[in-house]
């Protein structure tokens, strides 16, 4: 079956190399332990931050922590020498304290072998106001590599740059392009902050609101954000596994892409609602935010009629 020509039926609940789709109801532990090993290029997830969300349950940090290490090891067994981990992490709040849960995940990685190469920096404009410390508004995705010889497609994710025309003044260099001509490192929307990629802010509106790909998940991934990751650290065609894919925004943006996709969550309306998803992609009816699209920046004059449909600016529509 080519992964260009899938039919909504062929979303497969277990894994078989002749689907490119898989969509699995369960625990994301049994599941991944019925994969193959070396099998995906790329995971990425955001997991439960064991604060109580309708899906979990909250546990002690030092279980919650041996769980996921159980469910990381797996991972790093299925995902193929070149491949990558994007682990995306909040923090987790006991009685008012805060947990920065990726530092306890790069102590997981990093132990198991990977090598960290970015520690991305995302940040969203709005989210739920805190009372007695800052309001939280960035959360972070590690991203780490099995190996030396990873993917890394930049050319891929590369944006226009400021000055096209810019050339050397002076120098052997002089009158020659300053620029690399297929565009620059997408620093309008990866804001480099420190040489060398050290630190990133990644600024994509988060899924709240009246944003256009709102369903029913409270913490929903952008579908842009996981496609930035798919564009560089993949090719067309490589499997690509979300171990806590909730409604499947990580699978869309890898089938958007031409890559074969797994998914597995526990809760069934999420999965219910992810292939509806997956379907409504097919049809041509799905709603997602395009890759890239400047954020809106309220004047302060606009009436009702004139504020743009989707989150990123206001939570609540007033004249």
């Amino acid at each position: 079956m080519s992964l260009f020509h899938v039919k909504t039926q062929d979303i497969s609940n277990t894994y078989s190399k002749d689907k490119d789709i898989v969509l699995h109801e369960g625990d994301a532990f049994e599941f991944l332990r019925t994969l193959p090993d070396n099998l995906a290029t790329l995971v990425i997830t955001s997991p439960p931050y064991n604060i109580g969300k309708v899906y979990e349950k909250k546990i002690k940090i030092k279980d919650y922590l041996a769980e996921q290490e159980k469910i990381i090891g797996e991972l790093v067994r299925i995902l193929k020498s070149n491949g990558s981990i994007c682990w995306e992490a909040g923090n987790y709040v006991d009685k008012g304290e805060v947990f920065p849960l990726d530092i306890f995940y790069y102590d997981i990685l990093k132990k198991m072998g990977l090598k960290l190469r970015n520690r991305i920096i995302w940040h969203f404009g709005h989210g739920l106001h805190a009372s007695k410390r800052f309001s939280g508004r960035y959360e972070t995705i590690l991203w780490f590599t099995k190996t030396d010889d990873y993917t890394f497609n930049l050319d891929a994710v590369r944006i226009p740059s400021k000055y096209p025309g810019k050339r050397h003044y002076k120098g052997v260099k002089k009158g020659k392009p300053s620029g690399n001509p297929k565009g620059k490192n997408p620093s309008d929307i990866w804001e480099v902050v420190s040489q060398d990629w050290e630190n990133e802010i990644w600024n994509i509106p988060n899924v709240k609101a009246n944003h256009p790909e709102k369903t029913i998940h409270p913490c929903q991934f952008p579908i842009e954000l996981v496609e930035r990751c798919v564009l560089a650290l993949t090719a067309e065609g490589d499997w690509m596994i979300d171990p806590y894919c909730g409604v499947g925004s990580s699978l869309i943006a890898g089938i958007n892409n031409n890559r074969k996709v797994i998914g597995v969550d526990k809760e069934g309306v999420y999965i219910k609602n992810a292939r509806q998803r997956i379907e409504d992609f097919y049809s041509g009816d799905l709603k997602i935010r395009p890759i890239g699209k400047q954020i809106y920046v309220p004047t302060g004059r606009e009436k009702v009629s004139q504020i743009p449909m989707e989150w990123g600016k206001y939570s609540e529509r007033a004249e």
